[in-house]
Order: structure tokens, then C-alpha cells, then sequence
């Protein structure tokens, strides 16, 4: 087994550096109390960033598919947006939580000995999470066997109104110690990596920014910002595990270093209005990279999420969401009412130059032996999408329901990427066996289809190398089952299991060059433990 746990001392460092920075900026503003605090609270900060006095001002989110409920990492920071109120005493009567015999706090260690409602008082909350997991795959791929991998995030999120007297504003620094192995690269070769927490080990910012509310109904986020928590994403999905149930797998492999997403942000701007109750838009411009200008295209190439890069480009997405029925003053959907849905259609652009898939800069096949093997440069690229979640079952009981969720995105711009359409969908039944109202079950799928470039990329090498076996590209399809229970209120554990039909889309094994990979059986457990 490889990818071997880093030791604990350089795991727990990381993980409590932002605690420290929390009780570094408190102490600094002693002499400037919040009008507004009481001792032994904080300020919620929901999803518009509007504090709790605002609440009602919220954007509607579905009852069952609450950014709360959302399990996955790649929705913690937005999760943390809208549910972002530490643990006051009266909340968590262990002061220590489970170290006091409480087992029923939120986090584990509940207000961690009075630090959290210290902060709170200066409108300051911070976040720790573990998530480790280990996958492996049974048959298929390039070999057979087990990795073990997880990911620490550490948040801090600062409230302006109590320090600054700006009401409506949040600061939020976010950062992981990504550690372990990877098992999609090293013996599956899929294009639908397994796991969203798979990614190069390290240390590494996050997110840094600063998020402004104007009035009731919109709002402006300015700085270092992970798109996969707001564009694109699709709450039902998010309670599964494989990495395009995220992110999706099109920008994933048409964007440079796979975009401004897990475990790469980028730097711009988001705005985000909602002019009716049923109606959100959101907009951002963001660097065309989150990679530097002319480093190979590897996450690698910002190992510690401090490049920065102002010279990449630009990358505009817009998203229009619709959700059914419109949400009351709350931002919740009534209980006894039309089942809730929400719908979204959104498109992105990218200003920066891309690999052709098929020549070179002189026209030559790359599939030729006389090509410099240096792809031309197509400059732009593009992508349109739509996702949808819907409800489409309640029971009497108000915690069980089926949802049920599609997402799908294309370009047209078959020459540049190597993914042209892709698809992704599901069913999840929430409190599905009695007395254990906070599990879910789903059942999820999805494909990828390779562009006409890359597949007339396998069709060239055929013809001027014949004796390389090339078998012709085409869709990979995964089939995913899970179940996330919730062990304590901190704690949750989620087993899974996903198949992997033609991995690569039908990729060469370079372990047995005469045929592809096999399918793939793939089974998982993962655990979240938030302190």
C-alpha cells in the first residue's frame, strides 16, 4: 500500500495554525469590543453573507438539500457560509465536548475549552475537519490493490460588523494538508477519478476572501475563490463521493490545472443577485488560470496555493437558478407544500490559449513521426450547462424523501478539449431506515464522452503507426452506490461502492499494451470527523 499517512505531529500543526492566527487576531482586538456581541455567542454568517439580525434576506435553499446536509468537501466552505455559528455554551454544555463525556455536540470538541465563544464575542468562528478514506479496486485497472488518502481543512471566518462596524461582510481563510496516495492514477487510469479528495499531497491555501453584502438581495465576493462551491454544483450529488459528482469531469479536463476548483482557486470576483424569490444570477471574472503562465498542467505547478497568477487570462461564468416552489422570508420552502426543485443553466468562457488535440504549430498530425510533438495553440474555449434537482417523493415524515438530480455540460469546440460532453445523475432517498433520520442512500451515474479531436488523435496513430496498439477512444461510465450515516453529530461514516465501464474511455493498459483496461470494481469507506 503506498501513499503512506504523513506523522500525526505534522498533521495536528497544520490543522491548528489557523486557531492560533484566531486567538492572535482576538487578543489584537481586545481594545475594540463589538456594540453588538454578547459574550459567549457569534454572528451567523449565512450564504448572502448577511448577519444574523438579516437572516430572512437569505437565498432560498431546498429543505432536504441544505448546504448543511451537503457531506462532501468540496461544499464545506459553502456549507460553513451558511451554518457558520460557533458553539455557544448553552449549545455544547461540554466544554471540551466528547473529552467531557458530551457526545452530542456539533464538533467534537465542542467549544474547545472556551475558545470558540472567546472569538465568537469578536464575531470570529473557526472550522477543523478530518476526512480520511481508503479506496481500492477488486478487479479492472492497471493493477490491483488499496490507497489511503484524506484531507485536513482548517477555516476561519470573520464576521466585519463587531471589529470593524461593517455589517454585512465576512473574511474567510480556508487552507488543507492533503495527505496519502491516489488510487484513479496510480492503478485505475479513469477519467472519473473515485474520490473528490484525491489530489497531490500537500500543504496549501485555500480560499481567501472577502465576501460583501448590499442590501437584502445581493451581494459581492472579492479574492482567492473555489468555484466548485457555488457554480455548477448540484446538492443532491454532492452526497457522493466520486470526484465529477463535484466538480464536474468537463471543466475538469478542458481547463487548465482543471480550473479554480478543489484543490485550486482562483483569484476574481463574484457577484450574485436574487431579483425575485424564486430567481438567483450569479456572474464572476476570475484569472484564466489558477496555474502560472507556461507551467505544465499539474496542479504541481501551485504546489502551495500561493502563485497568484495575474497573467493567465480571463474566465467568465454566469449561472441563472430557478427555484420551485419560491422560497418564503426564511429562505426555506413550506414543509406541506409543492415538492421543491431547483434548476440552473450557466455557461463559462476562457480567454486562454489551449492544445490542439490533433497538429502541431505547422500543421503536421501529431500522430506523425515527423511532428515536433508541440501541440498549436487555439485560443478560447468554452462550455454551456444545466443541472437540476428536484424532489420527487415526501412520506408523512418530513425527514424522508426521494430527490432525484441530472447535471449535463458540453462545448463544440472539438479540436482544442479532450472531453466534449459529459453527464451525471441520481437518486438519493434521505432518512432511509427508521430512526436513522439524518442518513442518506443514493444511487448515482455518469458519463463522459472524449472529443472528435481526440478520438481523430487515436484514428491518425492508427494509420501512421500501426504497430502501436491504439483502440479508438469513447465514453467511460461509472455506476455509484453509497450510504452516509451519521455515527454522532460530529462524526459520520459513508461506505461505497462504484464500477468503472471502459476506464479512459477505452484507454490502452500499459501493463498489456494489446488490449484496454478492464472494468473496475471499486469499493470505499470514508470517514468525516468535524472538530
Amino acid at each position: 500500500m503506498s501513499g503512506a499517512r504523513p506523522s500525526s505531529v505534522s498533521r495536528a500543526a497544520a490543522a491548528l495554525f489557523p486557531v492560533f492566527a484566531a486567538a492572535f487576531l482576538a487578543s489584537a482586538a481586545e481594545a475594540a469590543p463589538a456594540a453588538d456581541a454578547t459574550p459567549g455567542s457569534a454572528s451567523t454568517l449565512p450564504a448572502t453573507g448577511i448577519p444574523a439580525a438579516d437572516a430572512s434576506a437569505s437565498l432560498p435553499v431546498l429543505p432536504a438539500l441544505s448546504a448543511e446536509a451537503a457531506p462532501d468537501r468540496r461544499f464545506r466552505a459553502q456549507a460553513s457560509e451558511a451554518t457558520a455559528t460557533p458553539s455557544a455554551p448553552a449549545a455544547s454544555p461540554g466544554p471540551w465536548g466528547v473529552l467531557s463525556g458530551d457526545w452530542q455536540n456539533a464538533d467534537l470538541l465542542g467549544d474547545l475549552g472556551g475558545l470558540r465563544p472567546a472569538l465568537g464575542k469578536y464575531g470570529i468562528s473557526v472550522q477543523l475537519s478530518e476526512e480520511a478514506e481508503t479506496f481500492g479496486n477488486l478487479t479492472g485497472g492497471v493493477r490491483q490493490g488499496f490507497e489511503v488518502n484524506g484531507v485536513t481543512t482548517a477555516q476561519v471566518q470573520l464576521d466585519t460588523k463587531p471589529l470593524f462596524g461593517l455589517p454585512g461582510g465576512i473574511v474567510s481563510v480556508s487552507g488543507f494538508h492533503i495527505w496519502g496516495g491516489a488510487l484513479s492514477p496510480s492503478n485505475l487510469m479513469n477519467l472519473q477519478t473515485v474520490s473528490g479528495l484525491e489530489a497531490f499531497a500537500s500543504i496549501r491555501l485555500w480560499e481567501l476572501w472577502w465576501q460583501q453584502n448590499f442590501g437584502p438581495r445581493f451581494d459581492v465576493k472579492v479574492g482567492e475563490q473555489s468555484l466548485d462551491n457555488e457554480f455548477m454544483m448540484s446538492q443532491n450529488a454532492g452526497y457522493f463521493l466520486n470526484s465529477v459528482m463535484g466538480w464536474p469531469m468537463l471543466p475538469s479536463a478542458n481547463l487548465t490545472g482543471g480550473g479554480p476548483a478543489y484543490p485550486l482557486a482562483g483569484l476574481g470576483v463574484r457577484a450574485r443577485g436574487r431579483p425575485t424569490d424564486a430567481v438567483t444570477i450569479m456572474a464572476g471574472v476570475f484569472n484564466g488560470s489558477p496555474i502560472p503562465l507556461n507551467s505544465p498542467n499539474t496542479p504541481l505547478s501551485n504546489p502551495n496555493g500561493v502563485s497568484f497568477p495575474l497573467n493567465t487570462g480571463v474566465l467568465a461564468i454566469a449561472e441563472l437558478q430557478y427555484t420551485v416552489p419560491a422560497a418564503d422570508s426564511s429562505g426555506k420552502t413550506p414543509a406541506d407544500g409543492p415538492l421543491p426543485g431547483t434548476y440552473k443553466i450557466g455557461a463559462w468562457w476562457d480567454s486562454e490559449d489551449f492544445n490542439s488535440q490533433q497538429s502541431d504549430n505547422m500543421g503536421v498530425p501529431l500522430a506523425d513521426p515527423a511532428s515536433d510533438g508541440v501541440p498549436a495553440k487555439k485560443q478560447g474555449n468554452y462550455s454551456i450547462y444545466a443541472a437540476a434537482d428536484q424532489m420527487i417523493w415526501r412520506a408523512g415524515d418530513p425527514n424522508r424523501s426521494v430527490s432525484a438530480f441530472l447535471r449535463a455540460e458540453m462545448t463544440t469546440l472539438q479540436d482544442r478539449n479532450p472531453i466534449g460532453f459529459a453527464i451525471n445523475g441520481g437518486l438519493t432517498l434521505h432518512d432511509p431506515l427508521p430512526g436513522r433520520d439524518n442518513d442518506v442512500f443514493g444511487l448515482g451515474f455518469g458519463v463522459a464522452r472524449v472529443s472528435a479531436g481526440a478520438s481523430n488523435y487515436d484514428r491518425q496513430m492508427q494509420v501512421f503507426q500501426p504497430t502501436v496498439y491504439t483502440p479508438v477512444r469513447g465514453a467511460e461510465t461509472f455506476l455509484e452506490a453509497t450510504y452516509q450515516a451519521q455515527i454522532l453529530p460530529a462524526w459520520q461514516v459513508q461506505p461505497d461502492v462504484q464500477y468503472i465501464v471502459n476506464p479512459g474511455a477505452g484507454l490502452a493498459n500499459p501493463d498489456a499494451p494489446n488490449q484496454t483496461i478492464k472494468n473496475e470494481l471499486v469499493i470505499g469507506l470514508r470517514t468525516t470527523i468535524t472538530f
